[in-house]
């Protein structure tokens, strides 16, 4: 009784208001659901200045393997205290190219969570490894640093520890963790550019880190990955893994020459057509040099977030280590323990049955029906994982969000969290 009391009081809470007549946005929902204009999930922040790198390189006449790709791969190893890029098509190449240069193989264990975009685990598949998930911490969302010692065997190759939602907690644990059993750390780095902990900035930790520049992420290059490392044989072996396995003198002649008779067509490792294109690498360097203003504006609408929702006891929000430099790259909140995964997917479908987009990251990777014919995963390996996985919606996040579309979503999604409370009492 004292539950349905408490949950009848917070539906009785004035609703935020809403231009409009003197009614409230929630009034104007429940009447008029299609109202809203569409927000959606995330959007790219493209200007100008993208537009106007991306029209050089078509004027050039240099479409691949140039100097744009060059200059973009200077500028992540420079931000991330690097001393090497190696630019690739995707994150999921690069984790792949990273895995086979440090020769990770057939019979290897990879050490990883199962709480991520599917690719940080399918990248130890595509080298005939076994990947060995364990437990999340339930703050970080990152891996938990003492289950990943407890899980090392003399058959473990490579940790690939990832940065969840952009947060870099507990990278420094695992790093010590890779040193004292002399294996590397493979950074999965996709989801945190321009962000650090303690002072060390993402993509510096492991042995090899690795980005992803999907549409989403906090810089984007339409689609395109970057490798980090300090690693000299390593980066060139990436190289030539991501250019058809040719050797490095001959993959980037002088502007209009051609390579000597016969290297361009010269083999050296079975390798891939993994190259980011100049048009790709263009927008990447103007991405880039906006870097600082778009993780401001990223964290002004998290920051935003936090003061709409930070009262909501139905509501879990991201938490971070005061250590930590935040590069957001998703708003992702929990609904509250006595939830479940059928009252949040009705929650996510009735957001976006009102125009406003809404997800659920990440389903656990080790439940998704691949994993679980291969492996013989189940439901329990992995509680905490798969108690947050069918708890947590993502919200509209983008630097171009306002304040006024974030009013909307955040009172949508009060709304629909209602709906499902009246259904309870």
């Amino acid at each position: 009784m004292q539950e349905a009391s408490r949950r009848r009081s917070r539906l009785l809470r004035p609703a935020r208001a809403y231009s409009g007549a003197g009614r409230t946005y929630s009034d104007a929902l429940e009447t008029n659901p299609r109202m809203s204009s569409d927000i959606p999930l995330s959007q790219p922040d493209i200007t100008e200045t993208e537009i106007e790198h991306v029209v050089r390189v078509l004027r050039s006449g240099r479409l691949s393997i140039g100097p744009m790709r060059e200059e973009f791969e200077s500028l992540v190893a420079r931000r991330t205290g690097r001393q090497f890029g190696v630019s690739c098509s995707s994150g999921t190449a690069g984790l792949h190219m990273a895995l086979l240069a440090l020769g990770v193989g057939p019979g290897d264990e990879v050490v990883t969570t199962p709480f991520s975009f599917i690719a940080s685990a399918n990248c130890i598949l595509y080298v005939n490894a076994t990947p060995v998930f364990v437990d999340i911490d339930p703050r970080s969302l990152n891996m938990d640093p003492e289950l990943v010692e407890q899980a090392i065997t003399p058959r473990t190759k490579a940790i690939v520890a990832v940065e969840t939602f952009g947060n870099p907690q507990h990278m420094d644990a695992y790093r010590a963790i890779a040193a004292r059993h002399e294996i590397p750390l493979i950074e999965d780095c996709c989801e945190g550019l321009g962000g650090a902990w303690r002072g060390r900035p993402v993509g510096a930790f492991g042995r090899v880190g690795v980005f992803g520049f999907y549409p989403n992420k906090q810089i984007t290059t339409g689609e395109g990955g970057m490798i980090v490392t300090d690693d000299d044989r390593l980066a060139e072996t990436c190289r030539s893994l991501r250019n058809q396995g040719r050797a490095e003198s001959t993959m980037t002649p002088a502007p209009g020459s051609s390579p000597a008779a016969g290297a361009w067509l010269r083999h050296e490792r079975l390798g891939y057509n993994y190259r980011l294109s100049e048009v790709n690498a263009a927008l990447g360097v103007a991405q880039m040099q906006r870097l600082d203003e778009i993780i401001k504006r990223r964290d002004e609408v998290a920051q935003r977030y936090m003061m709409r929702l930070m009262d909501h006891t139905d509501v879990i929000l991201p938490t971070m280590h005061t250590d930590t430099v935040m590069s957001w790259f998703v708003f992702v909140v929990r609904l509250a323990h006595e939830y479940t995964q059928e009252e949040r997917d009705r929650i996510i479908d009735g957001m976006r049955r009102h125009d406003v987009g809404a997800s659920d990251y990440f389903p656990c990777i080790h439940l998704q029906p691949f994993y679980r014919e291969r492996f013989g995963f189940r439901p329990g390996m992995f509680p905490i994982a798969e108690s947050v996985s069918q708890r947590t919606i993502a919200l509209p996040f983008y630097n171009a969000l306002t304040e006024r579309d974030q009013d909307m979503a955040v009172q949508t999604l009060e709304l629909m969290i209602s709906r499902e409370n009246i259904k309870r009492t």
